[in-house]
């Protein structure tokens, strides 16, 4: 199987300097442009039999303009969402950094944010998600997964074997794609983090 991990285009909190996480922005006049260089880069390179997308709406939006181009099934994965962030959700980042200040050393793995979730509750939700898609569709030969930063970090980390504990830090950024292929005995990485399809947009 071979598995696309996308992150979303830019959305509206990237232009209003705000925490995401849970908000739920729509796509700016950017993100769709992005989206749609995504979309046809993909769809003229490749066979995407699922898409499966984060409900929140910049991920949805992104899927949506993948779909219309791969004319594939989708669906809707609630695991797949941002992190919880709980009271930071919309707020400023200059007035959460007054707020709600990181505790000294940073926030313990199993202690949640407040209204929020942990970053071991996190890893687990997306760690369900991924046991879910691969049992669910094992007979598919390609899928996408249209979600957020954080989420993909997450699945790059569990599809890579390492713990919350020792994981490493994958960026993406805005329509970024990933593409790894699983085998019975091993992970293939064909690469990380594309950007290709934005050369024009650059």
């Amino acid at each position: 199987m071979k598995l696309f991990l996308i992150r979303h285009g830019q959305s509206e909190a990237d232009l209003l300097q705000v925490h995401e996480g849970r908000a739920d922005f729509n796509l700016t006049e950017l993100g769709v442009q992005q989206a749609n260089k995504l979309a046809t880069f993909i769809a003229n390179k490749y066979d995407i039999d699922l898409i499966i997308s984060s409900p929140l709406k910049r991920a949805y939006q992104t899927a949506e303009i993948l779909q219309l181009q791969c004319q594939c099934d989708f669906e809707i994965e609630a695991d797949l969402m941002e992190y919880n962030n709980g009271v930071l959700a919309g707020l400023p980042r200059k007035e959460a950094l007054v707020k709600y200040p990181l505790p000294e050393g940073g926030r313990p793995l199993h202690v949640a944010i407040k209204d929020g979730e942990s970053m071991l509750q996190f890893r687990y939700r997306v760690e369900n998600a991924v046991h879910m898609i691969l049992s669910q569709y094992k007979h598919l030969e390609t899928i996408a997964i249209v979600a957020h930063g954080g989420t993909i970090n997450n699945l790059l980390n569990i599809l890579l074997g390492k713990t919350l504990v020792d994981n490493h830090i994958f960026y993406t950024g805005d329509t970024g794609h990933h593409l790894l292929e699983l085998r019975s005995n091993e992970t293939r990485i064909h690469y990380l983090n594309s950007l290709e399809h934005l050369t024009s947009l650059i």
